[in-house]
């Protein structure tokens, strides 16, 4: 199976199922629909996968949780499965998809699980649609990558980039950052969760500042107002680059143009900076 262009074995399939749909998921609800549905309250984090499938850092910290399976949660009075769903929404969860959406390839069962608007993945929703579910669902908003119109990889300056280029990361973590400094070289960054200030470090020691766009080694940086990395990427030649959209596990390392990276980063508030990695 490909998915943007890149080969998904059978084992990272499962393994996607079970991030998107896993046995227990958080449902999120303020104090007062805790004590009107009743629900049993648990305050487990959620793991790096599942923060990245339900975008937990975007939701309320102040709300309670509670942590549900499928048959606990096919077991509440309809009527209530309704409102938690619409909750979701509400305290911006992700994950919870729209029933108009999905009924053509799923059918009219997805209609009765809540409100008939909104729903949730279980694994019996995936059951025989996980092969077109699971890439729609990754492959949205994402454009191809183009790593297999690489004419030549540029080994001396960026060594592991055609090893990393169109390759799935085994979950959720791996970040711009890391792939960066990964193809460049850096023993451990392609699987790590890099954090600011060791990429600003690295800069420091293997760029300098300036560069071109038309050559391999251009680090292409976004920084926010306040001069915090946000963004990183790194230049192929040819008008290619390297880049991995974000930490989650849906987002590949993927080879797009130089055009359509600063496009798809164009954010307010971020202003670009580039450096070169010396050789």
């Amino acid at each position: 199976m490909r998915v943007l262009g890149i080969e998904v074995s059978p084992a990272l399939l499962e393994s996607w199922i079970d991030w998107l749909a896993p046995e227990r998921q958080p449902f999120y609800m303020t104090a007062e629909q805790a004590a009107a549905w009743d629900l049993p309250l648990d305050d487990t984090e959620p793991d790096k996968q599942q923060r990245d499938t339900y975008r937990s850092y975007d939701v309320d910290g102040s709300l309670l949780s509670a942590w549900l399976d499928e048959p606990t949660f096919m077991e509440l009075p309809r009527k209530t499965r309704a409102a938690l769903v619409r909750a979701q929404v509400t305290h911006e969860r992700a994950a919870v998809p729209t029933v108009r959406a999905w009924r053509q390839l799923l059918g009219p069962v997805i209609s009765q699980q809540a409100d008939g608007h909104r729903f949730v993945w279980w694994k019996s929703v995936l059951r025989d649609a996980a092969e077109v579910v699971l890439p729609r669902i990754v492959g949205e908003d994402l454009g191809s990558s183009r790593h297999r119109g690489v004419k030549s990889w540029p080994s001396k300056v960026l060594p592991h980039a055609r090893e990393l280029a169109g390759t799935f990361p085994a979950g959720s973590g791996p970040n711009c950052f890391g792939t960066v400094m990964a193809a460049a070289g850096v023993e451990g960054a392609a699987e790590a969760w890099m954090q600011r200030q060791p990429f600003d470090a690295w800069l420091d020691e293997n760029t300098t500042r300036g560069g071109r766009d038309d050559v391999p080694g251009t680090v292409f940086v976004w920084r926010d107002a306040n001069r915090a990395v946000q963004h990183a990427a790194v230049t192929l030649g040819f008008g290619l680059m390297l880049h991995k959209p974000s930490q989650s596990w849906m987002t590949p390392r993927k080879v797009r143009t130089v055009a359509e990276v600063r496009r798809s980063t164009r954010t307010v508030g971020w202003h670009l900076h580039r450096h070169t990695i010396r050789v």
